[in-house]
């Protein structure tokens, strides 16, 4: 709870996956992926309640073994490859009407900490906005990205004719990087999306940002963990 306000968070896991199969329960370091995720929501000051939306049997009785909770099954049709994202969040919202603010945290972001969720639901609230999401800057300069056209020739990405040959000079530009989206409800239910005019960013650093698409993330994922116990350490 943020100011009185109730905290929804939602972890969606649904069992198919492209990439890697069971995806979100592959073992990262010995603990199931979706777990770290898990961990973290329970850490937060914020979040009053933490579910976990699936369609497959095995994610919920890991999910609930790590202290999530399963209050209800996907519907099969809510978890198909070309199914939006927003859809699921939409059908776990209409079983909760006592909440101010949802909290979507993916289980392929699983370095992503408490504090990065506490510090996201806090820049919503201090700054009155109905969505927040987490991005990392960019280490693509947009000026320097182009289309091949039909004739086999580069078109600009963009219709900025001002190219800047030095990185340093580049706008930074940030990317969305799948960890945290923060929004009130009320509004997220009427525009159905978390990206609007009036989204607000929490820039995260890029080592905290690691979205698990293919075994190389998770190859680099346990790297990076390994890298912050030896400083513990």
């Amino acid at each position: 709870m943020i100011n009185d306000k109730k905290v929804l968070a939602i972890i969606p896991a649904r069992g198919g996956s492209k990439g890697i199969p069971r995806k979100n329960i592959i073992p990262l370091k010995g603990k199931p992926l979706i777990a770290w995720t898990i961990d973290e929501a329970k850490k937060s000051r914020f979040l009053d309640r933490i579910i976990v939306s699936t369609d497959d049997e095995e994610i919920a009785d890991i999910a609930k073994q790590w202290g999530g909770e399963v209050p209800f099954f996907r519907p099969k049709e809510l978890a198909q490859d070309d199914t939006p994202g927003i859809d699921p969040i939409l059908h776990a919202l209409s079983y909760f009407t006592d909440y101010e603010y949802v909290v979507v945290l993916q289980p392929t972001s699983p370095l992503r900490t408490a504090e990065d969720i506490d510090e996201a639901i806090s820049l919503c609230e201090k700054n009155k906005s109905n969505f927040c999401v987490s991005v990392t800057e960019s280490k693509v300069v947009p000026e320097w990205m182009f289309f091949v056209n039909e004739e086999g020739l580069l078109t600009p990405l963009n219709d900025n004719k001002q190219i800047p040959y030095q990185r340093q000079k580049a706008r930074k530009t940030y990317v969305l990087n799948g960890a945290v989206y923060v929004a009130r409800i009320e509004a997220l239910v009427d525009t159905r999306s978390f990206l609007t005019t009036e989204t607000i960013p929490y820039i995260m650093p890029s080592d905290r940002s690691v979205d698990i698409d293919d075994v190389s993330d998770i190859a680099h994922c346990e790297y990076l963990i390994e890298k912050w116990e030896r400083k513990i350490h």
